[in-house]
């Protein structure tokens, strides 16, 4: 009996709740706002950016999170908006005054497709397996000891059809990812880095995202501009989105 308490005092922790650990460091538990920029790279050189402001709140009872993002620029895409309301996403484009519902796996910029630029608990998508402990790079190259999580889908309608994961054992810090299509081939890889207090609580500021088949194409998503605010239910509707206007 002793011999069993032991080897459970020290078994490794239930990797879903690792995984909602990190989303908790990734994710304000209050309505929130932030500014995204992403910017796109090939072979060293920028190619391209967009700029988003992102407004967010989870749900009670689920946790997840219900969002809505305004496109700030460049000033072809300023003031077009994107939704998403449970896993459902629509786009907004003022010019035409139409709603059309998109997909989580298309491509926003470069890299990142629209599910990567809303918030989202990873916990509630996907179910998590522990895969065992690793010493891995970071995104600054420093070497962390990790969890790695192998999540898969639990529906059809997420972003990825499975996510490799790699946490810090010591604070619960997303450190690196990998997601894969449902084909079995790498999509892209991602480095959580340039931690920073935000909201009370050390966020990682840039994720660096890089093509699963051509390592010269990088998308880089910052965020900045954290910041507790209101965000009503009218704005969570569909039929507000022709309505909104920023405060």
């Amino acid at each position: 009996m002793l011999l069993c308490a032991a080897a459970s005092a020290f078994a490794a922790p239930d990797a879903q709740t690792i995984l909602a650990a990190s989303d908790a460091v990734r994710n304000p538990d209050k309505p929130f706002g932030l500014t995204t920029t992403l910017l796109e790279y090939r072979n060293g050189k920028q190619t391209d950016s967009t700029t988003l402001a992102i407004y967010s709140r989870a749900e009670a009872g689920s946790g997840q999170f219900r969002s809505l993002l305004r496109f700030v620029a460049p000033a072809r895409d300023a003031d077009k908006l994107m939704l998403k309301n449970g896993n459902d996403l629509w786009f907004y484009d003022p010019a035409s005054k139409g709603t059309v519902r998109i997909s989580p796996q298309q491509r926003l910029l470069g890299q990142a497709a629209n599910g990567d630029v809303v918030t989202v608990n990873l916990a509630g998508d996907y179910r998590a397996t522990l895969a065992g402990e690793e010493d891995v790079g970071d995104g600054d190259r420093q070497q962390r000891h990790t969890w790695k999580l192998d999540l898969k889908a639990r529906a059809l309608d997420v972003t990825y059809h499975r996510i490799e994961m790699w946490i810090d054992t010591s604070n619960n810090r997303p450190v690196k990812a990998q997601f894969y299509a449902e084909s079995g081939s790498l999509l892209k890889t991602a480095y959580f880095r340039r931690y920073q207090q935000q909201l009370g609580v050390q966020r990682p500021t840039e994720t660096v995202i890089i093509d699963g088949l051509d390592p010269n194409w990088v998308t880089v998503m910052r965020f900045t501009d954290y910041a507790w605010r209101e965000v009503p239910e009218t704005w969570l509707q569909r039929d507000y989105l022709p309505r909104f206007r920023p405060q």
